[in-house]
């Protein structure tokens, strides 16, 4: 009986695994490309052999801490650390597996790895996911917002989600039924179908809403506007006409507006947008506006737009709508803008900055791993159906 509960124990995190050609199983929420030495991660490993044998205990335990490197994996433990479940946690301290000198860390054999899966830079608490969405509500809003029951229900031009969606950011929306009636009276009267913005955690009562159309899964990645990497030599983030030249014949403007040519050139998930829903990504907000782009030789090379709003009593850089032309790619532009825009932030009075990739785009989520963004929480927006019985 008690193998039986050991070997379920084993296999059920295992369930949850993938393989990703590391030579370990990894969870099936965890980006392959935010393993990295310097990643928060946590490991479930088997106990060694000499302590499983003859023991009724448990025969896995937990690593947390600092990834050093993958091939050995080595992770470095944090300072202190608690059971989880019925399993153990490997402290600094624990004499069957630590190598001795802390950098050193614990080398764990890739045949005794259960299952390995990346954590944010810090723990995430649901206060937390709904000060990044309530940022993110502010730098999106509807033409029309009203709030029912701890949602605040967005009807913008019908297109994106994001002004187009009720999000729960009050607290009593996390543990409160859906008030659904009200949110579907106030899409219908404004002629646009109903959406919920589901994030992790805080999004949990919505989850038993029949649905008639579910969006992609959305990765939120943050970043404190603390050591931002360099920028170029020469080249500052300032606002206004005229940006700043290089000798390379390169320039990054961000304006408080944006001008025709980087309308022009901004698709909304690979679709151009009308023309009402492009004049909406610059209507004025609670907060700052800045159009980033990069020009070549005086051609537009790349674009984004970048807004600093405030969720959770501190202000936040939302950095949305990137392009680069297809002729100027992997040249290291999108990297270039992302930087400037993390120093105007800053500037801006931002301390966070966060973002959002759909979790398909693996190029996109590598190029924000770089920019030093790391997962935060996940989100997906659903269209309620209309033959829904969900009732408040």
């Amino acid at each position: 009986m008690t193998t039986e509960r050991r070997d379920t124990d084993i296999s059920a995190s295992r369930a949850g695994a993938r393989e990703v050609g590391l030579g370990f199983p990894v969870s099936r929420r965890t980006d392959p490309v935010s393993i990295v030495p310097g990643a928060r991660v946590i490991v479930r490993r088997l106990l060694p052999a000499e302590e499983r044998e003859g023991s009724s205990g448990p025969t896995v335990t937990d690593v947390i801490g600092e990834l050093l490197s993958i091939d050995p994996l080595r992770v470095r433990p944090q300072a202190r650390a608690k059971a989880v479940g019925n399993t153990g946690v490997i402290t600094p301290a624990h004499p069957s597996t630590y190598n001795g000198e802390d950098d050193a860390g614990i080398t764990i054999p890739h045949e005794d790895v259960v299952v390995l899966k990346t954590l944010s830079a810090r723990p995430v608490r649901n206060r937390d996911i709904r000060a990044v969405e309530e940022a993110t509500a502010a730098a999106f809003p509807g033409l029309h917002n009203q709030w029912f029951g701890g949602w605040l229900a967005r009807a913008g031009d019908g297109i994106t989600e994001r002004s187009n969606s009720a999000v729960p950011l009050a607290p009593e929306a996390s543990t409160q039924p859906v008030p659904l009636a009200a949110i579907q009276r106030f899409y219908a009267e404004h002629h646009l179908p109903t959406r919920l913005l589901i994030p992790d955690r805080i999004g949990r009562p919505a989850q038993g809403v029949a649905s008639a159309d579910v969006g992609p899964e959305i990765v939120v990645m943050t970043r404190d506007l603390t050591d931002l990497p360099p920028l170029p030599e020469g080249m500052d983030a300032r606002l206004g006409p005229g940006g700043t030249p290089s000798s390379h014949g390169l320039q990054v403007q961000i304006d408080p507006a944006p001008e025709e040519q980087w309308l022009s050139m901004y698709h909304f998930r690979g679709q151009p947008l009308p023309r009402h829903a492009l004049r909406l990504l610059s209507q004025r907000i609670e907060g700052h506006l800045g159009f980033g782009r990069v020009l070549l030789d005086g051609q537009l090379a790349a674009i984004t737009r970048g807004t600093v709003t405030h969720g959770g009593g501190r202000q936040w850089l939302g950095y949305s709508a990137v392009e680069v032309a297809p002729s100027y790619r992997r040249q290291g532009l999108g990297t270039l803008l992302g930087i400037a825009m993390l120093h105007w932030g800053r500037r801006e009075g931002a301390s966070g900055a966060y973002l959002q990739v759909v979790q398909s785009n693996t190029p996109g989520r590598a190029l924000y791993q770089r920019l030093g963004f790391s997962e935060h929480h996940r989100h997906r927006c659903i269209t309620v159906a209309s033959t829904d019985n969900h009732r408040e």
